[in-house]
Formats: C-alpha cells, structure tokens, sequence
C-alpha cells in the first residue's frame, strides 16, 4: 500500500488503516465508493439525499452533509493521487481497481487540507505490457444489465496501453403513477417520469505507460464517467411534527395550505410514487493526469499533474406527492487543475525514510440553482432564481520522515504548510408575482450580486507526530498525534446578503468570511498484530479527537431553499476500533469489524446562545460493525466453488445538527430526521478457474439486501417553517441477479 506515499505492508503503516485488495474487490464487485458501504470501522458512506452521484463520507463522526459546490467535504477522495475536489460527481465507477486504501483520521500532513476526518485511495491496476483482459456481463432483476470489460495491449517498444470501461442501466427502483387520491385530483399534475431511481451510466479508464529507461516511468491516464438517470425520489414521511404554525398547517386535518398532502403521507417505503417534477440526474466527470517517476539511487521523485472536468446536472421534487409543492434543480460546472512534486528516499542504512512534497491546487465551480415553490398556487407561487460560484487557489509544502531509533523503535514527525485564496459570487433573484406577501421571503432585495472579488485568504500548518515499537516483528504498537485542516469559506446558498468586507487582513478574518476553517487535533493509540503464523490480523485503535470551530450546516426553507452555516461548536469525539482478519483453516478468511463513537459538543453558540447539551451530531452513529466470510467450499480441475457473505450494520444516527429536545417551536427536531439505522446481508456463490480452451471462465450468482431492510437512511427536513415536510430516502430494495466471465 501506498498510504505514506512510498510502497510499504499495511501492517507496518502506524495509523488506522483499511486496505482492500484487487481479489477482496473482485469478489464483492466493488467499483465504487459506495459499494465499500460499512467495511471499515467508524466509516459510513451514503449518497445524498436525492442523488445517485453524490456522497455523502463519514469518518469517526465527520462529515459534510451539504453536497454544494461552495462547501469543502470532511473526507478527501483520491485516484491514483489525483484529488477529488467535491462530494458532487464523487460517485463514480471505476472498472479496474487494483486497490482501495481508507485512512482513519487526520492526514492533513501527507495530504492536506479537506482530509479532517479522513482519506480514500483508489488505486487502478496499471498496464504490464502483456496481452491479457477479461469481460464480463452482468444481467439482475430490475432489467439490470452491464458489461464491463479490460483489456491489456502487449508493449510496443517503452509503451504499454491498457483500456478498461463499464455501461450499465437498470429500470427504476420506483414507478412513478399518477395521482391515487381522488381528493387531490384538483391540486395534482400529471407524472412527467414514469419511474425514479433508475440507472444508465458508462465510464472508460485509460492508461498508457512509457517507460524510455530504466528509471523513468510515465503515467498518462484519462477517465470519463457520465450518468442520465432518474434519481432517488423522496417519499413523504414527516408533517408537521413540531407542531407548525396554525396559518401554514391544521394539524387536525390532511391538509397544507388548504392542500391535503397528508394523504400522501407514509412512514413506509412504497414501491409506487407519485411526483409532478420531470426529475432527472446527469452527471459527467473526466480528468486527466499525466505521473512521471524517476528514480536515483535511493532518491525518487515524482510528478503528479491532473486536470479535472465535472459536470453535474439534476431536478428533484421535494414534496414527495404529484402537488407542485417543492421543485429545485442544479446546474453545476466544475473544474480544477492540481500540480504535485514529491521526493521521496531513504538514507543511512534505511534508518530515516523521508516524503518532501509540494502541492498546487487551482478550482473554479459555479452552480445555478433555480428553485419553485408552492407551484401549486400558480403565479402566486415562489419562484427564484439562484445561482452560486467560488474561485479556490491553494497551495502546500509538506515533509514526513521516519527515523529508526532502534531496530524496533521508530519516531515520524510531518508536517504541512497550506495557503489558500477563496473567491465567492452570488446572485438571487425573486421572480414570482410581486402580489406575494412580503412575509412570505426573508428579504427584500431582489437583486443582489457580489461579483468575483477576492473575499478571503486562509493559512494552516498541520503538524503530527508518531511513535512506533515494534515488540515482536509480527507486534507492535503506537501513539500518534495529528492536526487536521478543514477548508473555511463562504455559504454559497446563504439568504442573508451583507456583502463581506474584500480585503481580510491578518487578524480580522472574522470579519470577512462567514464562517472559518474547521480544525482538529487528534490523538491515536494503536496495536498491529499478526498472530498464529500468519493465520490471524487483529488491530486495534482509539481515539480522541478535539475539534473546534465545526462547520455545521443547518437547512433553512424559508424564503429560497437555503443553508446557513454554523461555526459555533468545539466538540470532543471518542472511539475504539477493531479490524481483525482470520484463516481458520485452507478455504475459509474471515474479516470482520467493530467501531464505538461517542460524540459531544462542548461548545455550541447558536444566536447568542449555549445549547451544547442539545443539539444532535449528524451521521455519527455509536457502533458499526461488519462480518464477513469467503469460503471455498469445494476445488478440482474443473474450477473452485467459493461462497460469499457479507454482514454490516449501522446503529441509529441524526442526519441534522438539529435540537434534541424542543426548546424552540420554530426550528427542526432532530428525531423527526432519524435513521433507525440498518443491517444489509450480502451474498455470493462465484464459480471460478473454469478452463475453456485458452480462456478461463467465472459465473457468479448474488443478491445484495437479502433481508430487504429499509429503515430510511437519509431524509431532508423543510422545518416547521415549511409546515415539517421531511422526506425519507430509502436504502436499495433487494436485488439479485449472475455475471458471466471470461479471461484471457
């Protein structure tokens, strides 16, 4: 693994770390984030509310809920090196992976900013100059079908060429009907989808190798990933619960605003929808990256320069009924150009390892964001048009190096210095009738643009500290301390216009920046240990993070459907983790995990006020576990049988930073946006080895969500501001189906 950017076993990598390899994810058919689901401890991975395409990562109680282009994500997302700026368009497939490496807590010093909670590596297997590929095809219930598929080029001369891609669709999870409610028939629209949650997406990786010498290697890659789908719909589940005002809601009958969404109300997931909006989610990423290596000596430098496209498009109805109650979309366009130099070597006798390393980072994004709302009321509905963008220059100096103290005991000591320069535009217009009562907006203007002006300026140094003791050269153990970094900026969706003084000199920064970065300490203790010759992995890590200055982002639907942002918490965030792999016997590996998390606010200023005892963190669930099995259950010259289970669960958690107990009628209950939390069993029979001819043949047969759960696993709460609509979002219903393949 590559975790410290230099190869080393990740069991002599002291931090918390889940490394999976190529056979682990062919076996479970991992191609993307979101397939990795609970496998390591305190790691929680979900799509956002409403999207396919958007994640929504969180590690040891971090996250970013909002998935706006303006705001930063807790956790960075790499690709062979290549940073992944934003949560929007981060779900994307990769149809060759080689391995995937998650890192648990701060790496702000090999990998810095925006990695507060956390890391993922995704590494694709490279070219080896041999003719060779595989194909296969994939065929589930819900008409799924895909193809993916590889293949190898021999050398010619110092190239290589290797060419791997996917297309998959799939009918939807949801069909979309018109409207069951003969009393709703006056207020309802006629369904423009005929289903949601559907999928239709292709990706292509490809890289080419050179190698003119012996010590220089050079990496192009190019991969592209586009999506036209329907998305996630989401399904009413909420009503007023906090008990909203008399004028907006009567709670004593099915009606809203004189309209009875009630009718549509149900906790339970249905497999029928009805929806009024042309949903649709389209998302398109590419990038290319061009990695030269040179190696001298006991010295190797490296040259990692990536440009990345993103293009991110979707309508949502967020009423969850065929009523125009609640309509926004997203026009977002993404780019960013990234520069990384790294020195890395060893020196006497391989007693001090080092990494030297500089990092440029250049982004602009700009999303439009019109939003309709109460369409049902015709011109005097809401209509807006809302548009946001950012400039984002950054750039870094780090350095890491391990130093032997003894043959068994080893001091690292890192570092990292970060600059960065942030631009904000915005602009909201109110385009409905002008007989709309002004009570009903939360300002007046209605025309406000800030233009591209530089707003803020940050800087950050994010030290750390390990010490390592090898026990036995199968034991050890560790104490680490790390700080990490969390970008600051600007809320990009704020309704709250006072333009931000231009110029933020030293000292004054609050004074320019709505809300500032998000820093944490960290302190580690860990035990690695390979035990029974091999045939036992247990590790073991606790933690003790202390953040401060937390950016919390809090919807707010009035007016605009908008965020504003919090920077009003310091916190204290608790845990132990347990990762152990076993080999009982020939033909049987067993993993498995187990993750506690105690969350709690030591600070929380909210309007002037200490509200620290009652407010919930948001996808931070106590415990999380995983278990799994791979067990071969039979093997001769015709091929090996192996059967595949997977067990993960996650415990209840809050999806807002909302209040625990009602102490104020006017704002959100946490409880009302609760996950129950969920157990998913997978399961797969994989024949293999099956020799035909030349090639050798594979038949999978699998089901994900054996058991059907279906507690919703994120919801968007409107508030009682909006009459307490909360929309649930469901995890994936049952699937099954077998994939067919074949090497060569």
């Amino acid at each position: 693994m590559t975790a410290q950017k230099r190869e080393q076993n990740v069991q002599d990598v002291p931090i918390a770390i889940s490394a999976l390899g190529e056979e682990f994810l062919d076996s479970r058919d991992v191609t993307s984030i979101d397939n990795l689901g609970t496998i390591a401890p305190n790691v929680k991975i979900e799509r956002a509310p409403g999207n396919s395409t958007i994640a929504q990562v969180a590690i040891r109680g971090s996250v970013t809920i909002n998935p706006a282009v303006t705001w930063e994500p807790a956790v960075g997302i790499y690709l062979d090196g290549v940073y992944i700026a934003k949560n929007q368009g981060a779900i994307f497939d990769v149809a060759d992976l080689e391995r995937v490496e998650i890192l648990r807590g701060p790496q702000g010093t090999l990998y810095g900013r925006n990695t507060l909670a956390g890391a993922v590596n995704l590494i694709t297997a490279k070219p080896t100059g041999e003719l060779g590929g595989e194909i296969e095809l994939t065929y589930g219930n819900f008409d799924y079908q895909r193809v993916r598929g590889t293949l190898d080029l021999p050398e010619l001369g110092p190239f290589s060429l290797k060419v791997s891609g996917m297309l998959a669709s799939r009918d939807g999870f949801y069909d979309v009907g018109a409207n069951p409610f003969p009393a709703a028939d006056f207020f309802a629209s006629p369904p423009q989808v005929s289903e949601a949650n559907s999928l239709d997406g292709e990706s292509v990786l490809v890289q080419l190798r050179f190698e003119p010498t012996d010590s220089l290697t050079i990496d192009y890659m190019f991969d592209y990933a586009n999506y036209d789908q329907h998305p996630r719909p989401g399904q009413l589940v909420g009503l007023n619960q906090n008990g909203g005002p008399a004028d907006i809601f009567d709670p004593n009958s099915p009606s809203y605003t004189g309209v009875p969404l009630g009718l549509f109300l149900d906790p339970q997931r249905r497999e029928q929808q009805s929806l009024d909006a042309d949903i649709f989610e389209r998302t398109r990423t590419s990038g290319h990256a061009l990695t030269a290596t040179l190696d001298i000596g006991d010295v190797e430098l490296k040259s990692i320069t990536a440009w990345r496209d993103m293009r991110f498009q979707d309508r949502l109805d967020l009423d969850g009924t065929p009523i125009s109650i609640a309509t926004t979309a997203r026009f977002t366009d993404m780019d960013s150009f990234s520069q990384e130099l790294q020195l890395t070597g060893s020196a006497w006798d391989d007693r001090i390892n080092f990494v030297v390393g500089g990092f440029y980072y250049d982004e602009n994004a700009f999303t439009d964001n019109p939003q309709l709302f109460f369409g049902v009321f015709g011109p005097f509905g809401n209509q807006f048009e809302s548009s946001y963008g950012s400039l984002t220059e950054a750039w870094a100096l780090y350095a890491q190096t391990d130093f032997a103290i003894t043959d068994a005991l080893t001091l690292t000591l890192g570092a990292r210095y970060t600059e960065e320069r942030k631009d904000i535009s915005r602009f909201l217009q109110v385009l409905s009738d002008p007989m709309i009562p002004p009570a009903a907006l939360p300002f007046t203007v209605a025309d406000v643009d800030f233009g591209d002006v530089e707003q803020a300026r940050y800087d950050d140094f994010s030290p750390a500290a390990t010490i390592n003791y090898e026990i036995t050269p199968d034991i050890s153990v560790y104490g680490r301390y790390a700080r990490g970094y969390k970008s600051g900026g600007f809320n990009g969706e704020t309704n709250v216009f006072a333009a931000p003084t231009p110029d933020c000199p030293t000292g004054t920064l609050e004074l320019c920046s709505p809300y500032l970065p998000e820093i944490v300490d960290s302190y580690e203790l860990g035990f690695k240990s390979v035990l029974a010759d091999g045939n036992v992995l247990l590790n073991i890590a606790a933690f003790w993070n202390d953040h401060s200055d937390i950016q919390l982002s809090v919807f707010d639907a009035t007016g605009a459907a908008a965020s504003k942002v919090l920077n009003a918490a310091s916190a204290t965030i608790r845990g132990i983790e347990v990762e152990t792999q076993v080999n009982p016997f020939d033909g049987l590996a067993i993993h498995g995990s187990l993750a506690y998390l105690d969350t709690q606010y030591e600070s929380f200023i909210e309007n002037g006020v200490e509200v620290s005892d009652n407010r919930a963190f948001p996808h931070a669930p106590e415990w999380t576990a995983a278990l799994g099995a791979d067990w071969r259950v039979i093997e001769g010259n015709w091929g090996q049988l192996n059967l595949i289970g997977d067990v993960s669960y996650v415990s209840s958690y809050y999806t807002f930073p909302y209040q625990l107990r009602q102490t104020d009628p006017t704002a959100s209950i946490a409880s009302n946006s609760e996950s129950e939390g969920r157990t998913i069993v997978n399961m797969r029979a994989n024949l293999s080895g099956i020799e035909l001819g030349a090639l050798d043949a594979s038949l999978s047969l699998w089901v994900r969500n054996l058991t059907e759960e279906d507690n919703p696993s994120n919801f968007i709460d409107f508030g009682p501001a909006f009459g307490g609509i909360v929309l649930g979002y469901f995890p994936e219903p049952r699937t099954f189906g077998a994939t067919l393949g074949v090497e060569f």
